[in-house]
């Protein structure tokens, strides 16, 4: 299993980045798809988590509204739309997927800063 995140940066608070998640090594259409993140001297947390099948989507209540994800199963690839970015969305975000079964797997992450 290999999952690479791209698209982070630095961005001005209120504007907007697409992450990126190219996958492979795993069915990906039949597998449940997360983004997570972490600040420095936090926790990670969820962010939002797309299912495989109909596409079921769930966001963290900080991010509603603001973020949406969504995969393209033809590209093998997950996506999270970050609109009206906040400082407190600073982390490096990662790609999270059990590729079905009870093993978590992750990306190497992508550094996203909200600064002006």
């Amino acid at each position: 299993v290999q999952l690479v995140e791209s698209g982070g940066g630095l961005v001005q608070p209120g504007g907007s980045l697409r992450l990126s998640c190219a996958a492979s090594g795993f069915t990906f259409s039949r597998s449940a798809m997360s983004w997570y993140r972490q600040a420095p001297g936090k926790e990670r947390e969820l962010v939002a988590l797309i299912s495989s099948g109909f596409g079921r989507t769930n966001y963290a209540d900080s991010v509603k509204g603001r973020f949406t994800i969504s995969r393209d199963n033809a590209k093998n690839t997950v996506y999270l739309q970050m609109n009206s970015l906040k400082p407190e969305d600073t982390a490096v975000y990662y790609c999270n997927t059990n590729a079905g079964g009870y093993v978590a797997y992750w990306g190497q992450g992508t550094q996203v800063t909200v600064s002006s």
